[in-house]
C-alpha cells in the first residue's frame, strides 16, 4: 500500500520550507541585505567621527541615533533613511531565514546556536530598520533616553536588579565576543576573496582594530548597566554616548576615547568592504 505524499503534513511542510528557502536565496534579497549591512557600517563610521569630535572638545551624540540625526537633517536625509530602513529590513529577513529555514540542515547543537545568534541579529536589525523609518518620518528617538527608560522599566519590575544585571551580562558577553574575534582574527573567513593579498593585510588590520574597539565600547556600555543595577539608578545607564562621554573626565580618558573613535571608523570601513565582497 502506497502513501500519497501530498497528503502527508510533514512532507507538505518540508516542501513549503524548501520553497521558502529558495526564495530567501534570491539575488534581490542578497543585494538588499548587503545594503543594510553597508548602512550599519556607515553608522559606525559616523559614530566614530562624532566620538573623535568629542575627544577634541566638540559636541554631538556618539550613538546610532545621534549619527542618524545628523544625516536625516541633510538635504537627502529622508530618502537615505528610507533606503537604509529597507536595507536593514532585508538584512533582518535574511538573518531570520538563517535562524529558521537554513538551520533545519544543522545538527541539534548547531541549530540551537543558530537560533540564538541569527535570531538575535534578526531582532537587532529589525529594530534598526524601525529606527531608520522613524527618522524618515521625522520622529527619530534619542537612544540615551531610550536606554534610561528601558533600565527604569526593568528596575520597576519584580526582578528588576536581576534583569538589569542579566542585560549587562549579555552586553558584556557580546563585547567580549568582539574583542576575542578581533584578537584571534576570527573574521578572516568572511573575506576570503582578499586572503594572502596586500589588500588583505590592510583589511585584516582594519578588522582587528575595529572589532576590538567595538568590543571595548560595548564593554563600557555593559559596565554602565552594572553601575545602574548596583545603585538602583536608571540614570546610570546612558548607552554608548554616555559611556564615551564619561571617558572625558578620566586622566587618560581622551586618549582612550580617541582610540575607540578611530577603531569604530576602522570597523565601519571593514564592514563596508565585507558588505560588498564578504560571504553572506
Amino acid at each position: 500500500m502506497t502513501t500519497d505524499s501530498s497528503a502527508d503534513p510533514q512532507g507538505l511542510a518540508s516542501r513549503a520550507a524548501d520553497a521558502a528557502e529558495c526564495v530567501s536565496d534570491t539575488r534581490a534579497l542578497d543585494v538588499v541585505a548587503r545594503l543594510g549591512f553597508a548602512a550599519l557600517a556607515v553608522v559606525h563610521i559616523l559614530i566614530g567621527i562624532i566620538a573623535l569630535r568629542l575627544a577634541f572638545g566638540g559636541n554631538g551624540e556618539a550613538e546610532p541615533t545621534g549619527a542618524l540625526e545628523e544625516v536625516a537633517e541633510g538635504r537627502l536625509g529622508t530618502p537615505i533613511m528610507w533606503i537604509c530602513a529597507a536595507g536593514c529590513a532585508g538584512l533582518a529577513l535574511w538573518q531570520f531565514s538563517e535562524a529558521t529555514l537554513r538551520a533545519r540542515h544543522l545538527t541539534t547543537g548547531q541549530r540551537i546556536g543558530k537560533h540564538l545568534s541569527s535570531g538575535s541579529l534578526a531582532i537587532i536589525y529589525g529594530s534598526m530598520a524601525g529606527t531608520f523609518a522613524r527618522f524618515a518620518l521625522g520622529n527619530g528617538p534619542d537612544s540615551s533616553e531610550s536606554t534610561v527608560d528601558f533600565t527604569r522599566t526593568l528596575l520597576a519590575s519584580r526582578f528588576g536588579v536581576l534583569l538589569v544585571f542579566l542585560t549587562a551580562a549579555i552586553i558584556l558577553g557580546i563585547g567580549l565576543h568582539f574583542v576575542i574575534k578581533g584578537v584571534r582574527r576570527a573574521f578572516r573567513p568572511e573575506l576570503q576573496a582578499f586572503e594572502d593579498t596586500a589588500h588583505g593585510r590592510v583589511i585584516e588590520v582594519l578588522g582587528v582594530v575595529g572589532h576590538v574597539a567595538k568590543g571595548v565600547a560595548l564593554l563600557l556600555v555593559g559596565g554602565l548597566f552594572v553601575v545602574a543595577g548596583l545603585n538602583h539608578d536608571p540614570q546610570g545607564s546612558t548607552g554608548l554616548d554616555g559611556s564615551l562621554k564619561a571617558l572625558q573626565y578620566h586622566p587618560a580618558g581622551v586618549y582612550v576615547l580617541t582610540a575607540i573613535a578611530v577603531g569604530l571608523i576602522c570597523y565601519g570601513i571593514f564592514a563596508i568592504i565585507r558588505s560588498v565582497f564578504g560571504r553572506m
